[in-house]
């Protein structure tokens, strides 16, 4: 019985061995979910009426081929043509990006004073959907929408943590999430500390948003200049470009080497000077 059993172990331990190199990997799967929910919550914030994500891709697509067709038709040489097309694909997301970033910036200015209101109604007795739906009119004017849209769920449904998360899909925003769990928290398990607890959360995000917009103000020079140093050798391209010899020498072989270096360059210069001169932006952990 020891040989068989033995077998049997050893057999079992080759099969679990072998099983372990075609188990999923987990985190594959999450990074195409992590970027489709970045991607849709940049969509919301940018607050382009009737965009979606399937309509920016197309958007970005038609960009493309609208401009390497324009350019190919007007210069005649396709290496160069391609160039600015990707350019112009990438422009459309950069353009939702630029105002996701800039409506965030907004609200972390408004944030505060709206949760003062929220911490003023419940001093003044009103119950959480009452101080919450109070914001549709006396809170900050970006804000009004959306919590105009929660005080009309309630009404319809009752049902305050379903409010609440539609409530957060509307918003798409950080600090959003951290209020709405905190007052998810609070009327659940009750207490008397909401109101301290408003209070202190008001407090450090107007310490947060003041040194931030510090940050922003010593770093926006460095990041124009950066820009402007990645755009000016394709703004000579695009001058050059207007001359048949320098056409005819970007059609060749080293001239698209040319090319791709110098897109490969201008690529990774871009993304570190991104990752240099830009300040972290909040992740949406509490969605």
């Amino acid at each position: 019985m020891t040989g068989p059993a033995l077998g049997l172990l050893l057999g079992a331990g080759l099969f679990l061995i072998w099983s372990s190199f075609w188990v999923p990997n987990r985190e594959v799967g999450r990074a195409p979910n992590r970027l489709r929910r970045r991607l849709q919550d940049e969509v919301i914030q940018s607050e382009i009426r009737g965009l979606s994500v399937p309509g920016l891709l197309g958007g970005c697509l038609l960009a493309f081929a609208l401009v390497f067709l324009l350019l190919y038709a007007v210069i005649g040489a396709a290496p160069i043509a391609l160039s600015f097309a990707l350019m112009a694909g990438w422009g459309p997301l950069a353009l939702v990006r630029f105002r996701a970033r800039r409506r965030r910036a907004r609200l972390r200015e408004l944030w505060p004073d709206a949760i003062d209101n929220v911490a003023s109604g419940v001093r003044a007795g009103l119950s959480l959907p009452e101080a919450l739906g109070q914001l549709s009119r006396r809170g900050p004017a970006e804000l009004r929408g959306a919590f105009g849209g929660f005080a009309e769920d309630y009404r319809l449904t009752g049902r305050f943590h379903d409010s609440l998360d539609l409530l957060k899909e509307r918003l798409s925003d950080p600090v959003g999430d951290r209020l709405i769990e905190s007052l998810r928290i609070a009327r659940e398990v009750g207490g008397s500390d909401l109101g301290r607890l408003l209070r202190t959360l008001s407090v450090f995000l107007r310490e947060d948003a003041r040194t931030r917009s510090e940050l922003e103000a010593r770093q926006s020079w460095t990041v124009s200049a950066a820009r402007l140093a990645v755009a000016a050798p394709w703004l000579v391209l695009l001058m050059l470009s207007t001359r048949p010899e320098s056409v005819s020498a970007y059609s060749t072989v080293t001239g698209v080497m040319v090319l791709l270096f110098g897109a490969g360059v201008s690529a990774f210069a871009y993304w570190a000077m991104v990752r240099i001169g830009r300040l972290p932006e909040e992740e949406r952990v509490l969605r």
